[in-house]
C-alpha cells in the first residue's frame, strides 16, 4: 500500500490512482476541459467585439469503499478561462463544485458543500443547453446555464427506481445575526428510461435583510449566487427579497434525431427593501432538435422565447443553431451562432426604464434592440 505521502504528490500530479485492501478501495480522477474560443463575435450595443466568449475547468473526483455498499464521494472543480489563465469567477478556487459526503448503493447520496441545485441536475440535463450557452434562456433567468450554485449545503439524490429519481438540496445561509435568512432550496424529480427524459423542478432562494432596513444594494449574502451576470434583462432586480424558479422539461431520443422542449417561470419578489415594487415574472419557452448526421458530425437549432410580465413587458425571441465535429475521442471543434430581437421595455437599476435590449444566452452583454453572435472554439477533454 501506498504511503499516505507519496498518495498526496501523485493526487496533486493528477494521477488516477486505485488503493485495494482486503477491506476497502479508493480512487481519485483528475479531469477537465480546455475550452479555447478561436473565433468569437458578439453585437453590442456599442458595435461588434471579437474575442473569448468560453471558459474552461478542471476538477478531480475521489471515492473511498467503506464496505457494505458505502463509500465517500468527494469533487473538486474550477473554472478558469483558457486564453490567461485566470480563475473563472470572483477569485474562488473550486467556484463551480467543491463537495463531499456519502454514497450508499441502497439509501442514495448526501453531499455538503458548494454544489449544482436539482434544475441544473435534472433538467438542464435534458435540456438545448447541453449544445451550448447560445441555446439557454435569454439572459440565463431561470438559472439553465449553471450561472448560480448553491454554498453551504446539503443535497440528497435517489437511487433509481425504474428510471425514476428525487433530489433535494437545501442552502444554509452562514451569516450571524440572520437567522432564517439567506437560505435557499431546491427539488426536483425526474424519468429516464430508453429513449425518453422528463424532470421538474423547483428552486427558491432569499436575500438577507440589510442591517439599518435600507433598501438593498444587490444580491449579497444568499446561500445561492446570483442569477445577474451584467445584462439588462434581469439586472434591475438584484434587490428581490426572493428568486423562485419552477420549470419542466422532456427529450425524446429517436435513432439519430432528438427533439426536446421546456417551460420555466421565474418570479422576483421584491419586499420592503427592494428598489422595485411589483414581481417581475419571466415565462420562458424552448424547443430543439438534433440530428447525429454521422458518429463525429451533428447539428442543432434551437429556440427560445421569454416574456416578462408584471413590474415590464419585454418580449425576446431567440433562435440558435450549432455544429459540432470530433476531431478523436477527445477532441472537437464546434460552431454556435445565434440572432435575438428584443421589445417593449425594461427596468433599469436606477428605477427607471428603457426600450429593452437583446442578451442572447447567459453571455450577459447587450445589444440594442437585436444581437448576434457567432462563436467557433476547439475543445480537448481529459
Amino acid at each position: 500500500m501506498l504511503k499516505r505521502s507519496v498518495f498526496s504528490r501523485l493526487v496533486c500530479l493528477g494521477f488516477l490512482i486505485n488503493i485495494g485492501s482486503a477491506h476497502a478501495q479508493s480512487s481519485m480522477t483528475l479531469y477537465g476541459i480546455m475550452d479555447y474560443t478561436f473565433l468569437g463575435y458578439i453585437k453590442t450595443d456599442q458595435g461588434g467585439v471579437w474575442g473569448n466568449l468560453a471558459g474552461s475547468r478542471w476538477g478531480l473526483k475521489g471515492t473511498e469503499d467503506l464496505g457494505g455498499g458505502l463509500s465517500t464521494v468527494m469533487q473538486l472543480e474550477n473554472g478558469f478561462n483558457a486564453a490567461n489563465g485566470k480563475l473563472g469567477s470572483n477569485n474562488t478556487l473550486f467556484n463551480r463544485q467543491a463537495r463531499f459526503g456519502l454514497n450508499s448503493t441502497t439509501w442514495g447520496t448526501v453531499t455538503f458543500g458548494r454544489q449544482y441545485d436539482a434544475s441544473v441536475d435534472m433538467v438542464q440535463a435534458i435540456s438545448a443547453d447541453n449544445y451550448g450557452s447560445a441555446f439557454t434562456t435569454p439572459g440565463d433567468v431561470d438559472n439553465n446555464d449553471n450561472s448560480l450554485r448553491q454554498s453551504n449545503s446539503v443535497k440528497y439524490v435517489s437511487p433509481s427506481f425504474a428510471g425514476w429519481r428525487v433530489e433535494g438540496t437545501y442552502g444554509f445561509s452562514g451569516l450571524a445575526g440572520h437567522i432564517g435568512q439567506g437560505y435557499s432550496y431546491s427539488g426536483g424529480i425526474s424519468y429516464n428510461q430508453g429513449p425518453l427524459g422528463v424532470a421538474a423542478s423547483y428552486f427558491q432562494a432569499t436575500n438577507p435583510s440589510t442591517a439599518t432596513g435600507a433598501a438593498r444594494t444587490g444580491w449579497v449574502g444568499s446561500s445561492a449566487d446570483s442569477l445577474f451576470d451584467g445584462g439588462s434583462i434581469n439586472n434591475a432586480y438584484q434587490s428581490a427579497h426572493t428568486l423562485a424558479i419552477a420549470q419542466i422539461g422532456t427529450q425524446y431520443v429517436w435513432q439519430k434525431l432528438t427533439v426536446g422542449g421546456s417551460y420555466s417561470h421565474s418570479a422576483f419578489r421584491p419586499d420592503g427593501e427592494s428598489t422595485y415594487a411589483t414581481t417581475e415574472q419571466f415565462n420562458n419557452g424552448k424547443a430543439f432538435v438534433a440530428y447525429q448526421f454521422a458518429p463525429a458530425f451533428m447539428m442543432v437549432a434551437g429556440y427560445a422565447y421569454t416574456a416578462a410580465s408584471g413590474d415590464t413587458s419585454a418580449k425576446y425571441n431567440q433562435a440558435s443553431l450549432g455544429a459540432d465535429y470530433l476531431l478523436s475521442k477527445r477532441t472537437d471543434i464546434y460552431l454556435q451562432a445565434a440572432y435575438q430581437r428584443a421589445s417593449g421595455t425594461q427596468r433599469l437599476a436606477n428605477g427607471g426604464t428603457q426600450a429593452a435590449k437583446a442578451t442572447i444566452g447567459s453571455y450577459g452583454t447587450d445589444g440594442a434592440a437585436s444581437q448576434t453572435l457567432l462563436q467557433v472554439d476547439l475543445r480537448h477533454r481529459f
